[in-house]
């Protein structure tokens, strides 16, 4: 048992410091031990191929068995929702204890669960460093409609696109996000609305994806998911997967700023729906909304949108475009937006400015808005205006930001207070 030699000692302050004898030799063991001993391999985001190999690997499945185990375990994992092998009632006790000894499949710490007036929930969840330091933390918002429930995921911890609207691009990237990481936000958030299973549910019994309260993902919160596409690919087909969480690709939408490379393999490998951060009809204003726009400018981004596999009326892109007062909001805007879309099966989502505390951005008058949606529905083409949800929690579209840089009690009731003034709610 490893000791570590401590002396305590009482500061004019009161408060009791407590500090390590690092010349002696019984506690610089103790805490290189500490610091070597390495966390558990967790199972959550492996593909069953790759499930049966960490079973092999580890020794504590035959090689013959590996497949069927894998497929016990996806089950359990994704169907089931637990998060502890001793739940694991069809496998026999010893192999639960083996499992214990060399996996893990639990989810990651809530730190804050916050819940808006208008039902929309958001969690801060903690996850371990992996090269980053310290433990890093994301933001995940749920959002309950008539008829759907809508999960906004993150991809990175912060961001590198520094987008000049968003609330996320003024924390920088930490690191990218693991598949296990982004698949237990939905697991997480599964557990907190009783999405999943009741323990002693039979099989036969489980409620259909029907009845889900999350039946749509987005990845839409924290980050740019084509910057860590291997990670977002696998999560996203392991969700959509059929005999576990089975969400249809349909529901799922990934959001990009316009990582061009990556859009047609979006569409190839991963197949799910595509909405695209615009924002802007030129290239000098998406330059400055959307720096991204330097690198990919829009004529190279709506070509790879023309070319998206499986693009037809019944498979649209969404294009989002927040409204600023006075930058892009005005009817010549509309139409230069309905020119830069011609020919392209497109839903356009017009959001309404989210404020946040340092913006120099107001959101467009509610007139204007609706002005610039008359246009666009005239011209053919869908455009429902975004009702903002969860602004009281910083959880609505551009305001997602962690710990890193957290708000000051008085910048959020400055926020509060610009909110009442400009929008009545």
């Amino acid at each position: 048992m490893d000791r570590l030699v401590a002396t305590a000692s009482t500061p004019i302050t009161g408060i009791m410091a407590l500090s390590f004898d690092l010349t002696a030799d019984t506690t610089r063991d103790a805490l290189r031990a500490r610091a070597a001993t390495p966390a558990k391999a967790s199972l959550v985001g492996l593909t069953r191929a790759e499930l049966a190999a960490a079973l092999v690997a580890a020794g504590i499945v035959p090689e013959r068995q590996a497949k069927m185990r894998a497929q016990q375990l996806w089950h359990w994992l994704y169907v089931r929702g637990v998060s502890d092998f001793a739940h694991m009632f069809n496998i026999s006790k010893d192999l639960r204890a083996a499992l214990e000894q060399h996996f893990t499949i639990a989810r990651p710490e809530i730190v804050e669960e916050q819940i808006s007036s208008d039902g929309t929930r958001k969690w801060l969840f903690r996850f371990p460093p992996r090269g980053a330091g310290r433990p890093v933390e994301i933001e995940t918002v749920y959002i309950p409609e008539e008829g759907r429930g809508t999960l906004c995921i993150s991809s990175q911890v912060g961001c590198t696109l520094t987008c000049s609207f968003c609330h996320t691009g003024t924390q920088k990237l930490v690191r990218n996000l693991t598949a296990e990481e982004i698949l237990t936000q939905l697991m997480s958030a599964r557990d907190r609305l009783g999405d999943f299973p009741d323990r002693d549910t039979p099989d036969g019994a489980i409620v259909p994806a029907e009845g889900r309260k999350i039946s749509n993902i987005v990845m839409m919160g924290m980050g740019e998911p084509l910057y860590n596409f291997e990670e977002v690919k696998k999560a996203l087909l392991i969700a959509s997967d059929g005999d576990g969480l089975s969400l249809s690709k349909r529901r799922i939408t990934l959001s990009t700023s316009g990582v061009v490379p990556e859009i047609f393999r979006t569409g190839e490998e991963i197949g799910v729906m595509l909405a695209i951060s615009l924002h802007a009809t030129n290239d000098d204003l998406r330059d400055m909304l959307v720096p991204i726009n330097k690198k990919y400018p829009l004529k190279e981004l709506i070509a790879a949108c023309r070319a998206y596999p499986g693009l037809s009326n019944a498979r649209r892109i969404t294009f989002e475009y927040v409204m600023l007062k006075d930058v892009n909001d005005s009817i010549e805007d509309a139409k230069a937006l309905i020119k830069l879309l011609k020919g392209v099966p497109a839903k356009i989502n017009l959001i309404p400015f989210n404020p946040w505390p340092g913006t120099n951005y107001q959101c467009s008058d509610w007139e204007t808005i609706e002005k610039f949606a008359d246009y666009i529905n005239n011209a053919g083409y869908a455009s429902p205006i975004r009702t903002p949800r969860g602004r009281d929690i910083l959880a609505a579209c551009g305001q997602l930001k962690s710990e890193s840089e957290r708000m000051k009690k008085t910048e959020r009731l400055a926020l509060e207070a610009m909110m009442i003034a400009g929008h009545g709610e």
